[in-house]
Formats: structure tokens, C-alpha cells, sequence
């Protein structure tokens, strides 16, 4: 089985992905396949976990990755078509009933749940989430735009006196930014942002630090590898989900790229396919792999699509 045909042979959600991005299918089959993951496999599970309450798991967040805004930020990975009467209908209860209430200090309990709260990493995931499911994101991401810190990127250690901005929090603000873009829908100012921040990440290689050049072998605050590809990430940098990132965004590869397409070139195994390397530990909303080390169609899809960006 060649590595294209096993990545069709998978959930809807990674095929209409591998048809638009690999295979160059017509937009018609495209969309034929993407409207499958409101009926089918892990979108049509986790679509079927919201409770009458507009939430999942009874909450705005938690620390599992089963909440309301976990769930709403991998249906958004899985490509959950934002017009399909199911999205509709899932993001109108969330409009309608969910508070963070529960979550967060309790300053923020009174907010609608796309108002977000105070955390930048979080409040980035909500807004990414918001702006692909079209919800009025405008004062969260106003909110994240007054947060910017002078290198370009964000941090959510900044209120506790940090001036140094992290991978982490900035790769959940950026793809939030990449989003409301995408639809269309961004002012000047979060366009001007998101390229401040696209260039935190070029400067630094995507993988190095910026004062002296070292690579960054571990995330200072878990340990993780940052050479270690996860799926999903949530709030955790990888320098593979730093890659697909710029690859979104548009970005033309340049030599600040060229370390990070060799790791990840790399790391291809020889039926051409990569492993998921980290799976965070929490209570998962549905199976999408088959477990740290084996094969990962996700990883190669993202590998996969990478690779064809950069020429490589």
C-alpha cells in the first residue's frame, strides 16, 4: 500500500485534507469528503458528545482535553465544515448557553464563552476556534493583540512579569490571528501582528534561541521534545506544528526553515510514513491514532504536506 493510499484509507476528516492537499482532487470531491465529517468517524463522535447544556464535559476548560474548547479546537483541525447545519447548530448552543462559569478565576465566570478569559495560550485556542466557526471573535483577539510583547510573539507568563515571549503560548495566538484571516474577516492591525509573530519564529529558526543560537532540545515547562511531533499539540509548540503553521499562513521558505524541513525530512521511516512521537497525557474526546510510536496518518499528513511547501 503506497503511503497515499493509507492515508485515504482513514477517517473523512484526514482524507478530505489528503485529497485537497496531496492529491489535487476537484473542489467538488473535496467537498463531498469534508462534508463526511459531520456524519462519520471522530467528527461525527465528538459532534455527538455535546450536552443539552451547550458544553462537552459539562465545561468552557478543564485540564483534560475534553472540554468545550478542546473539543471546538480539534473539530476545527479535522476541518468541520463551519456551514454544515451540524456545526450551526453545535456553535449556536455554545453562543447561546455556555459560560466560563467554573473555569478560570472567578472575575471571568459572567463571560460568554468566545469572550474568553485572561490566559493568552487558552484565549488563542478559543479564538482560533471562534474565527473558523465564524463567531465574533473581535474583543478576544483585540484583547490578544494589546498582549503582543516587543519580540513579536506572546506569553501568558507576561502578567507575572515575563518580557520574553514563549513558543507555546505564541503558536496558539498566531494560528488564531491566521484564522480570522482566512475568513476574510482580519483589520490591518492582526495582519501586522501575525507577521511580527511569524518572524519570532523565523528568527529563531523555529527551534533555537535567539540570544545564542543553542536549539531548545526541551519545553522548559513540561519537558517535551519540541523534536518530538505530537497530534493533537493543544497548547504544546513542536517544531512540525511551527512548520504547518508558516505552510497555512502562506509564508514563502526561506534558509531560516532549512534546519526544521531536515528534521523533519528525517524523520520518515522507510515506508515513508512518521510516528506519532508524544501523545499528552488527559482524558481524549475520541481515538485518533494508534498510540505513541506507531505510524500516524496525522503526522504524515502534516509531515507530508510540509515537505511539498518547502520543495523538499
Amino acid at each position: 500500500m503506497s503511503v497515499i493510499d493509507w492515508l485515504l484509507d482513514a477517517d473523512p476528516s484526514i482524507r478530505w485534507q489528503v485529497k485537497r492537499d496531496l492529491v489535487g482532487a476537484s473542489p467538488g470531491e473535496v467537498a463531498a469528503e469534508r462534508a463526511r465529517v459531520a456524519t462519520d468517524g471522530a467528527g461525527a463522535a465528538l459532534l455527538a458528545q455535546q450536552g443539552t447544556d451547550g458544553t462537552w464535559a459539562g465545561s468552557a476548560w478543564n485540564r483534560g482535553w475534553n472540554s468545550t474548547m478542546h473539543v471546538l479546537w480539534l473539530l476545527r483541525i479535522l476541518g468541520l465544515d463551519p456551514a454544515s447545519a451540524e456545526a450551526r447548530e453545535a456553535l449556536s448552543r455554545v453562543e447561546r448557553q455556555v459560560t466560563w462559569a467554573g473555569s478560570g478565576p472567578p472575575e471571568i465566570h459572567h463571560h460568554r464563552f468566545f469572550e474568553g478569559e485572561t490566559e493568552p495560550c487558552i484565549n488563542g485556542q478559543v479564538a482560533a476556534a471562534g474565527a473558523y466557526f465564524l463567531q465574533d471573535v473581535n474583543s478576544l483577539v483585540d484583547r490578544l493583540l494589546r498582549e503582543q510583547l516587543p519580540d513579536g510573539g506572546w506569553n501568558c507568563e507576561a502578567e507575572n512579569g515575563s518580557t520574553h515571549s514563549s513558543f507555546n503560548t505564541t503558536i496558539c495566538v498566531l494560528e488564531a490571528l491566521l484564522e480570522l484571516e482566512l475568513t476574510h474577516r482580519a483589520s490591518p492591525a492582526v495582519t501586522a501582528a501575525r507577521r511580527r509573530g511569524d518572524e519570532y519564529l523565523l528568527e529563531r529558526h523555529l527551534m533555537r534561541r535567539r540570544s545564542t543560537g543553542e536549539p531548545i532540545e526541551r519545553d522548559r515547562k513540561t519537558g517535551a521534545s519540541w523534536t518530538g511531533f505530537a497530534f493533537p499539540g493543544w497548547w504544546h509548540y513542536d517544531v512540525l506544528r511551527g512548520l504547518d503553521y508558516l505552510r497555512s499562513a502562506g509564508a514563502t521558505p526561506d534558509g531560516r526553515v532549512s534546519e526544521a524541513i531536515e528534521l523533519v525530512a528525517s524523520k520518515r521511516d522507510r515506508d515513508g510514513r512518521w510516528a506519532l512521537d508524544t501523545s499528552y497525557p488527559g482524558v481524549m474526546p475520541a481515538q485518533l491514532d494508534d498510540g505513541e510510536g506507531r505510524p500516524s496518518r496525522w503526522i504524515t499528513l502534516h509531515a507530508l504536506r510540509v515537505l511539498r511547501w518547502a520543495g523538499a
